[in-house]
C-alpha cells in the first residue's frame, strides 16, 4: 500500500517506486477529500510499476469542463501510447476524470499534477468546473483558471535541468495563458481545440477582429467572416455567448479576449477532427488561426470508449444496451442529449416532450440532473409501455450511439457529440443553442448533408411542439439521404484513424515533432 499522509485536507501519496514522484492532492474543503483520495489511489497504482527511462515529457493543460477535458485526455492517452510521457494538470474537482487514463498506463507514461483551484473575486466560492454551472460563469472560469500560470511555471522550472524537463505544452484553447508560459520556458506551445477547425476559427476570428453590430439592439444583425472559405455570415444571436458578452475595457472581458489572442502565437493547433469532415478548412492555413499548422487527429475517442470517460454514469453502458436490445428494428430509437453544459429552457423541454408523446417514437433522453422535463412526462412514458427512457445524470453516450437500435440523434451540436455521432454513423437532428453549436450545425446540414435541422432559434426561441413532432416523424419514419451520408462519414472517420489514414499520419507527425524537439533542446537520444 502507498504511504498516505493526511494533513487537514491535503493528501500526499508516495509510491514504492523511487522513479515515480509522489502525487499530492490539495482540497479546499473536506467534501472533496473522497474524490481526492480515490483519484490519488488510482494514480499511485499506475505509477508503482514505473521503471522506464525518461522519455519526452509533455505538460497537458485541460480546461475544467467535461466537453473540453474528455477529448484532450483521449489525446493524452494516444500520445502516451506512442512513446511520450504526459503530465496532466487537474484540480480536486476534476481529478477523478483522470483516474481511468492514469490507471490505464501502468508504465507511468501518464502522471497527474493536481493543484488547488485558484480563487478569484469574479467566481463564486466552490465553483471549479463548467459542469453544472451557468454559461454566464464561463468567462470568469477562464480568468480564474489562468492563475495557475504561476504554480505551473514554478513546477516546470524546478525540473528544467532534469530528465523530467517539459519539452512542450499542450493546452486547451481556453487556456491561452499557457502560450506565454511555453515561450518563457523556451518550449513549443500547442493549442488543443475542443471545437472543429471551422468552429475554432470562427471563435478566434471574433476576438481577433472584434466585429460589432451597427444596431446594438438587432439580434439578427449579420456578422461576416471574410477570411474563412466561403465568407460565411451568422446573425448576432448565433455567435458564442463568450463573445457576445464581451465589453471593451471590462477587466474580465479583456482577459478573455487576450486568452484567445495568445493562442494565435502558439506553435500549432491540434483539433479533434478529420480531413474528410472539414477538408474545406484544412486545405490552407487560416488567418483566424494565426496561419498556424493544424494537426487534424480525430476522432480521438478510443473504439472501446466507455461511459466512465466523463465520470460515473447514472446508468451503465451494459444496462443501457440491454434496454436497447429490446428493439428489434435497427435505427428505430431516437437518442437525445443537449450536452453537459447546455441549459435547456422549459419551453424547449416542453416542446420536445410533447413531440415525443405525439409521435410515439422510442427514445433515450439523456436529460442530465437539471433539465426541466414537464411534470408527469416520465410517469406517462413508463405507463405507455416503456418505449422511452429518461436518464438523469451522466449518460454512456458512446455506447448508446454505437448500438444498432439507435438511428437518429437529437443534439445541441457540441463538437464531442458531433464526432461521436459521426464515428458511429448516426444521422443527426440539429438543435444548436450557443457556443460553437450553430457553426457545427451549419457544417453538418449545409456542407456535409449529414443532418436535418430541428430548430435554429437557440436558447431564446423554442419551436412549436407540432413542428418538432413533424421533424421527428419525417426523419425516423422515412428514408433520408442523410442516413446514407452519415454512414459514409463513419467509414471516413474509421479510415482516418486506421494505420496509414490521414489522422493517424497527423498524430504520428505530431509525436515525431515533439520527440525531435526534446532531442534538439537536450541532445539526448530518447
Amino acid at each position: 500500500m502507498p504511504f498516505i499522509k493526511k494533513k487537514n485536507v491535503e493528501f500526499t501519496f508516495a509510491s514504492r517506486s523511487p522513479a515515480a514522484p509522489p502525487v499530492t492532492v490539495h482540497c479546499h474543503c473536506p467534501r472533496q477529500a473522497g474524490v481526492a483520495l480515490a483519484f490519488a489511489m488510482a494514480a499511485t497504482r499506475a505509477t508503482d510499476s514505473f521503471t522506464a527511462p525518461a522519455r519526452p515529457l509533455i505538460l497537458v493543460i485541460p480546461y475544467p469542463a467535461p466537453g473540453h477535458m474528455i477529448p484532450l485526455l483521449d489525446l493524452a492517452g494516444l500520445l502516451a501510447s506512442r512513446g511520450l510521457r504526459v503530465t496532466v494538470v487537474a484540480t480536486p474537482a476534476t481529478a477523478l476524470l483522470l483516474a481511468p487514463l492514469v490507471d490505464a498506463h501502468h508504465d507511468g507514461a501518464v502522471q497527474a499534477l493536481v493543484l488547488p483551484f485558484p480563487s478569484h473575486p469574479a467566481l463564486p466560492a466552490g465553483v471549479e468546473s463548467a459542469k453544472d454551472s451557468p454559461p454566464t460563469l464561463f468567462a470568469s472560469l477562464i480568468v480564474a483558471f489562468a492563475e495557475l500560470i504561476g504554480p505551473l511555471g514554478s513546477w516546470a522550472r524546478e525540473r528544467s535541468d532534469t530528465p523530467d524537463r517539459v519539452v512542450a505544452i499542450l493546452a486547451d484553447h481556453s487556456c491561452g495563458w499557457a502560450q506565454p508560459l511555453a515561450a518563457e520556458l523556451g518550449v513549443p506551445g500547442i493549442v488543443f481545440s475542443p471545437s472543429g477547425v471551422y468552429g475554432s476559427a470562427v471563435l478566434h476570428s471574433l476576438f481577433r477582429r472584434a466585429p460589432r453590430r451597427e444596431d446594438e439592439s438587432d439580434e439578427e444583425s449579420q456578422i461576416s467572416f471574410p477570411d474563412l472559405p466561403g465568407s460565411p455570415a451568422y446573425p448576432w444571436r448565433q455567435l458564442s455567448l463568450l463573445y457576445r458578452t464581451y465589453k471593451e475595457g471590462d477587466e474580465i472581458s479583456e482577459a478573455v479576449r487576450r486568452n484567445f489572442l495568445w493562442n494565435l502565437e502558439g506553435s500549432a493547433f491540434v483539433s479533434n477532427t478529420f480531413r474528410r469532415l472539414e477538408e474545406r478548412y484544412l486545405r490552407a492555413p487560416l488567418a483566424d488561426l494565426g496561419l498556424r499548422r493544424v494537426h487534424a487527429v480525430g476522432p480521438v475517442a478510443p473504439p472501446d470508449a466507455t461511459g466512465d470517460r466523463g465520470g460515473e454514469t447514472a446508468v451503465s453502458g451494459v444496462d443501457l444496451c440491454a434496454w436497447l436490445d429490446r428493439f428489434p428494428d435497427d435505427g428505430s430509437v431516437l437518442y437525445i442529449s443537449f450536452g453537459s453544459m447546455a441549459v435547456l429552457q422549459p419551453p424547449h423541454a416542453a416542446a420536445l416532450a410533447s413531440a415525443l408523446e405525439r409521435t410515439g417514437l422510442a427514445f433515450v433522453w439523456a436529460a442530465g440532473k437539471t433539465a426541466p422535463i414537464p411534470e408527469g412526462f416520465e410517469e406517462r412514458v413508463v405507463a405507455a409501455g416503456g418505449r422511452g427512457k429518461v436518464i438523469r445524470g451522466w449518460a454512456p453516450q458512446v455506447a448508446a450511439l454505437r448500438h444498432r437500435a439507435v438511428g437518429w440523434f437529437v443534439t445541441h451540436c457540441g463538437w464531442n457529440s458531433v464526432l461521436e455521432a459521426a464515428a458511429a454513423g448516426v444521422a443527426m437532428l440539429t438543435w444548436p443553442m450557443t457556443a460553437d453549436q450553430f457553426v457545427n450545425a451549419r457544417l453538418l446540414v449545409d456542407e456535409l448533408g449529414a443532418a436535418v435541422p430541428v430548430s435554429w432559434g437557440g436558447l431564446k426561441a423554442a419551436p412549436a411542439a407540432d413542428e418538432v413532432a413533424r421533424v421527428l416523424h419525417t426523419a425516423i419514419g422515412g428514408k433520408h439521404d442523410v442516413v446514407a451520408r452519415a454512414r459514409e462519414i463513419a467509414a471516413e472517420a474509421a479510415a482516418a484513424v486506421r494505420e496509414g489514414g490521414d489522422s493517424w499520419r497527423e498524430l504520428e507527425e505530431l509525436v515525431r515533432e515533439l520527440a525531435s524537439e526534446s532531442i534538439t533542446k537536450t541532445g539526448l537520444d530518447y
